[in-house]
């Protein structure tokens, strides 16, 4: 009977957060290069002497589906998206590298080259700083170079690189804000085989239907460890009525 309780108990607690976490991810399904959480769980025995048979629910594993998204062209020039494997460097909140696959660009009114959600890009040389009133192109391996506007003759001036990197996947963690990072806070080196597609953007990697499928499948389990919870507690009645009797 505890085995049961602790079992529903917690398994219909960590339901509801795999609940968040597919609503997480259905909420950035249209959000430039994310990549979708997974979570699963497992039964594990409570460490007790006194209660040895009864188990409760823990999340297993809270892990990242790297799997590329589909890559379209938007025809901007401000847009990039990494084929296959591979990262952009940001500049973090706390001031350290960060990564994303987030490739819609914009430069902020001091012509410092940012992600959307206003982190610098970062280079091979630090921040990328761009120069007003000129066309701004994206070669392959990241060189960032401009062109004034109007004139299709003259050679791009190269400003500088994009940092590109690839550290192994099961080397990276989210943050809070959506940005990778490395677990051991080590910057990763840049990585020469990453390459950039300009004009287009890689979409999310979550499908809706998955997840629609999955969240269905969550709440008839978590609508299961409830009756488990109500059945426990019927027989538990029902034994305490059959004590009383005798």
């Amino acid at each position: 009977m505890d085995k049961l309780i602790y079992t529903a108990m917690t398994s219909g607690k960590h339901t509801m957060s795999q609940l968040d976490t597919v609503t997480h991810n259905l909420a950035n399904i249209s959000t430039d290069g994310f990549r979708a959480q997974l979570d699963s769980f497992r039964a594990v025995p409570v460490v007790s002497k006194d209660l040895p048979v009864q188990s409760f629910v823990v999340n297993a594993t809270v892990g990242t589906d790297f799997s590329p998204g589909a890559i379209h062209p938007t025809n901007r020039s401000m847009d990039v998206a990494i084929q296959g494997k591979g990262w952009l460097v940001v500049e973090g909140a706390d001031g350290k590298e960060a990564y994303t696959r987030g490739g819609s660009l914009k430069v902020d009114t001091n012509g410092v080259l940012q992600t959307q959600r206003g982190e610098n890009l970062v280079g091979e040389g630090g921040a990328v700083t761009l120069p007003p009133d000129e066309e701004i192109t994206f070669s392959k391996d990241g060189t960032v170079s401009s062109i004034p506007f109007g004139n299709k003759v003259a050679n791009g001036t190269i400003i500088g690189r994009l940092k590109l990197v690839n550290p192994p996947e099961n080397t990276l963690v989210r943050g809070e804000d959506g940005l990778f990072r490395t677990k051991d806070g080590v910057a990763a080196d840049s990585d020469a085989n990453v390459n950039l597609m300009a004009g287009s953007i890689e979409d999310s990697n979550v499908s809706s239907v998955d997840s629609l499928v999955n969240m269905i499948s969550l709440s008839r389990k978590f609508d299961l460890n409830i009756k488990l919870l109500g059945d426990a507690q019927a027989d538990d009645e029902k034994a305490s009525s059959v004590l009383s009797l005798t």
